[in-house]
């Protein structure tokens, strides 16, 4: 007998805060066997993520700190400080695939865990294949992609990204940071701009932006970009202004 697994939604309510010691979140969650683009671009556009099937929303009560933020990226123009970076990374070969799995990819994401948790405290334990492919590979539909940076025939970090007529929503990267003179981080963002601009996709979603926030904050530095004001359900209009800062 072969079980099929439904569609659900719930809300997960007052969890620990991934961002602040004394904060609690309340999460929303879509568990979604097949998103279809124009659903998925609909739930980017209300502030929606996405890990494997699972896709998320924060509604917490008493806090607004997690800003869904989008860049402008026709407005978007590459600064002195990020052609240097391109320019660091002119060998850096780029792959553009859908998201897999091998033992590169689990050495390079346990590597970059590992660091970070000595540099920023992150929690870490080595992650599993099926940890992996459960958050990573699976709701692998047709705008799925993942971009893998390779340097002398070496995988040196990996970013898994959505890619949409109208959007690019970047999921999650890492990176080894062995190779930290060549600014991997920044250089992806950078990457998947260019990407963008080839395509003429207006927006790259990053996610939740939290100002001046050590692990979050970063984001500020790609402007201009547009933040989203209002909170709506996803058959109400969204408010998204321009930030200035």
């Amino acid at each position: 007998m072969r079980i099929v697994q439904e569609d659900i939604e719930f809300v997960e309510e007052n969890r620990e805060c991934s961002y602040f010691d004394e904060e609690v979140s309340d999460i929303r969650y879509r568990y979604i066997q097949k998103c279809s683009k124009e659903d998925y671009q609909n739930m980017l556009e209300h502030g929606w993520r996405r890990f494997g099937h699972m896709h998320f929303v924060p509604e917490c009560k008493n806090c607004t700190k997690c800003i869904s933020m989008r860049i402008d990226v026709k407005n978007y123009t590459f600064s002195k400080s990020d052609k240097r970076v391109l320019a660091k990374n002119k060998d850096t070969e780029v792959y553009i695939q859908p998201p897999s799995l091998s033992i590169e990819h689990l050495k390079l994401y346990d590597k970059y865990h590992e660091h970070m948790s000595e540099k920023k405290e992150w929690p870490y334990s080595p992650i599993t294949p099926s940890e992996y492919q459960r958050s990573y590979i699976d709701g692998n539909v047709d705008f799925a992609q993942e971009f893998l940076y390779v340097r002398d025939g070496n995988l040196v970090g990996v970013a898994l990204t959505d890619v949409l007529p109208q959007a690019i929503s970047s999921i999650y990267c890492y990176y080894d940071h062995d190779f930290e003179k060549y600014s991997l981080g920044r250089f992806s963002i950078l990457a998947q701009i260019k990407v963008a601009k080839e395509l003429n996709i207006p927006y790259i979603y990053l996610g939740y932006w939290i100002q001046n926030h050590f692990s979050m904050g970063y984001k500020e530095a790609y402007q201009p970009f547009e933040i989203l004001t209002n909170r709506a359900s996803l058959d109400e209009i969204t408010i998204w202004q321009p930030y200035k800062g």
